[in-house]
């Protein structure tokens, strides 16, 4: 089996139900539709779509002797997702963590892909398991396109995803709002079902680019549920035209980013009083800043910081300037949490008074007990 894959493309979003999956599957058919050899990857372990919005409910991906062979859409575009594996499309997939990353990296390794210009990669919401995994499995990913809708309920969980990509260092190709506005096939006259303009904000939060606002469309429903991408199904549509001008944005070539520990460098660190954790990272006496490789998943170092002098704003700062990409707390105010955010820092709170390696370890395993932010100034 060789596998030559030239670009690696992930679509994610840190919100469900923002329509990602037929943004990845209308990208695919687009770049197919532009002489493209085209994979399609869902990664979407608990929910996969693909198969439907494909219209290949009830085909079964099959052993070769080189390994699994994608389903063909056609000559241009292959698919491959666990819902092609399931006997019974109501079976619900109760997995952990190990044994989605042993799925993820056999649709990665023992697929028979062949020569690619583009596997797309469909991501499930959020930033946990599967899409660590993926980042992890791929070694080298060309660039990121993040899907939102415009309200600020999803423009929430998004920036999130943003922040994901900016911490593992992979570049974002752009942002892309769907459901933005509804325009009446018989008056065409625009209404805003959702209010906010989720993808400019987030485009100028974080210096990404805004590659275009998708519509709502009825016959984009339409299409989801007949099985056929909207590229084929209305292409002269001003939907179909939105979603062209929006993929036609990206860059041509991306560049690749090439998976080095030092970019995918993971600090996580922990307020410290009395060796254990603080109740409020403010009134710590010395931060642990433990580092982890993020493939084994093993503590490779741990240094003790005396912090600076406490006072709004200078603790995020500081802690971005040491490297860290991740903050455990046990209680942290709605502001500082901002800050932290703007600093490209996870923040995880509520969590119990132990020591750096006891919540590293859990919070590496899946395992780390989370309560009540105990501070919410």
């Amino acid at each position: 089996m060789a596998n030559s894959i030239e670009h690696r493309l992930l679509v994610m979003s840190g919100k469900g139900g923002v329509g990602k999956s037929s943004i990845a599957v209308n990208l695919a058919v687009w770049l197919a539709r532009q002489g493209k050899q085209v994979g399609l990857l869902d990664v979407d372990i608990h929910g996969p779509s693909i198969p439907k919005l494909l219209g290949l409910e009830g085909a079964r991906l099959q052993a070769g002797d080189d390994g699994i062979e994608p389903l063909a859409f056609d000559r241009a575009l292959k698919a491959v997702s666990i819902g092609l594996m399931l006997n019974n499309p109501n079976e619900a997939v109760i997995w952990r963590g190990p044994m989605k990353h042993n799925l993820i990296q056999q649709f990665v390794e023992n697929v028979c892909w062949g020569a690619l210009d583009y596997l797309v990669v469909d991501c499930p919401p959020g930033t946990g398991d599967e899409a660590l995994s993926t980042v992890q499995v791929l070694g080298a990913i060309d660039g990121v396109l993040i899907v939102t809708t415009p309200q600020d309920l999803a423009v929430l969980d998004v920036r999130k995803c943003v922040t994901f990509c900016k911490q593992l260092s992979l570049p974002v190709l752009g942002v892309i709002e769907n459901m933005s506005g509804f325009v009446c096939p018989h008056c065409l006259k625009r209404t805003d079902v959702f209010a906010g303009t989720g993808a400019e904000r987030i485009a100028a939060d974080f210096n990404v680019p805004h590659l275009g606002s998708i519509p709502l469309d009825p016959a984009l429903a339409l299409a989801c549920d007949a099985g056929k991408p909207f590229m084929d199904f209305a292409a002269d549509s001003p939907t179909a035209q939105a979603l062209a001008h929006a993929f036609g944005r990206m860059p041509n070539e991306p560049k690749r980013q090439i998976e080095t520990k030092e970019n995918h460098q993971m600090k996580i660190a922990i307020p410290l009083a009395g060796g254990r954790l603080s109740a409020h990272f403010g009134h710590c006496e010395q931060f642990a800043l433990v580092s982890v490789d993020p493939e084994s998943k093993i503590i490779t170092e741990q240094v003790l910081l005396n912090p600076p002098p406490h006072e709004p704003g200078v603790l995020p700062k500081w802690l971005a300037e040491q490297g860290a990409t991740a903050i455990i707390a046990g209680g942290m105010g709605q502001r500082a949490q901002r800050l932290f955010a703007d600093n490209n820092i996870e923040v995880i709170v509520g969590a119990p008074a132990e020591t750096p390696e006891e919540l590293v370890s859990n919070y590496l395993a899946g395992a780390l007990k989370t309560g009540e932010n105990i501070c919410d100034h």
